[in-house]
This record gives C-alpha cells, structure tokens and sequence, in this order.
C-alpha cells in the first residue's frame, strides 16, 4: 500500500482545512486509517484514526477531540481529516498512515502501522 497525503497549507487560528490520504491498493477498506502529526522537536503524535470493514471504531487523541473528524470514502481509497477551530498548536506535520491487522486498542500506537505517507504541513498562524 502506497499512501500519499495532501492538503495542507497555512491558515490562521480558528480556520478550517481538510487533508486527505489516498491509497493504493485493492484492498483499501480493510484498512486501520490514522493520521499522526509532528511537531519540531516532538515525537509524533496520534490523532485520530479509523477502522476497516468489519468494525466501527473511531479514536481521536483527547486534543483534537469535537474539532476533528476523520471519514473515508472506499470507493475512492482515500480517507480524510476535516480539522476544525485550528489553533496554533496543531502546527506540524500531518502523515497518514495504514495497517490491515490493528486492534482498536493498537489505533493510537504509530509503532503498529506499517504504511505511511510522506507527509503534508499545516501551519496555524496565531
């Protein structure tokens, strides 16, 4: 699975932006789907992620909790993070990243994917 993601760009406090992931790949809606992020001089950080076909589990990092929403869209192998009242704080670098045989419990934990995206910036101007 190649996974490549995009939307990005710089906004001011308050604003709103989506990015979106697309895969590669027949077997997309078997996929975990999360987005992490990382800030300079910060380990990466979870923030939201999906399940695949067969379950119904949505997580998000307490952060970005009623500001965020992912989605994904199957049909289009491409899932997406419509990121709301950003704040400054949120600046970094998002990734998507993917795996076919996560735990719900394993969601927030980057070390269990083995997909990943190149990454796209968002900047949040105060």
């Amino acid at each position: 699975v190649q996974l490549q993601a995009s939307g990005g760009g710089l906004v001011q406090a308050g604003d709103s932006l989506r990015l979106s992931c697309a895969a590669s790949g027949r077997t997309f809606s078997r996929y975990t789907m999360g987005w992490f992020r990382q800030a300079p001089r910060k380990e990466r950080e979870f923030v939201a992620a999906i399940s695949g076909l067969g379950r119904s589990a949505i997580r998000y990092s307490d952060s970005v909790k009623g500001r965020f929403t992912i989605s994904r869209d199957n049909a289009r192998n491409t899932v997406f993070l419509q990121m709301s009242s950003l704040k400054p704080e949120d600046t970094a670098v998002y990734y998507c990243a993917g795996d076919q045989n996560l735990i719900v419990s394993s969601m927030s934990t980057p070390d269990e994917y083995d997909y990943w995206g190149q990454g796209t910036q968002v900047t949040v101007s105060s």
